[in-house]
């Protein structure tokens, strides 16, 4: 089972490739797509989506893991963190691909066995987990996070 991690993002969307068809789980690929921050957020958006959509033809996952919607502080960097979601959520639909959703905390608490952890812990699991010559940047490790989560989670008897 090949899965698609995203940690969406206004200027950077980080995306996280898996192969979960054996007992553990295989690195694949990983990195970022990244907005110039003087676009429109329309453009943005787009880049998002034609980021998405590659990626989705380019490695054919069965399955799309993504980061719940949190409560922010800044209403704006929420708004803005909710329609990189849906853009990215809409790829995958276009796709027929299943979207599966997880708290930030059950990501973290998956992959580190704290919910609270720092980014800096999740990436540095994230390399052990994937046996990794190199840490991931921190998009792209969170993104690895939420691929890893659904694998663990589904070996464990479907969608959590």
């Amino acid at each position: 089972m090949i899965i698609l991690g995203i940690d969406p993002g206004s200027r950077i969307t980080g995306y996280g490739v898996i192969d979960a068809s054996g007992r553990r789980p295989q690195y694949v690929d990983s990195g970022c797509i990244r907005m110039k921050t003087d676009e429109p957020m329309a453009n943005r958006l787009l880049t998002i989506f034609q980021g998405v959509d590659q990626l989705i033809a380019l490695y054919r996952p069965e399955v799309l893991s993504i980061e719940e919607v949190f409560l922010h502080k800044n209403p704006q960097s929420a708004l803005k963190l909710g329609q990189a979601r849906g853009v990215v959520m809409c790829a995958a639909a276009m796709a027929e691909l299943t979207v599966a959703e997880y708290a930030a905390t059950r990501i973290k608490q998956t992959v580190v066995g704290r919910g609270h952890a720092a980014k800096e812990q999740v990436q540095h699991m994230v390399q052990s987990l994937l046996k990794l010559n190199r840490k991931p940047q921190v998009d792209a490790a969170d993104a690895l996070a939420a691929a890893l989560t659904h694998a663990f989670h589904s070996k464990l008897g479907g969608l959590v």
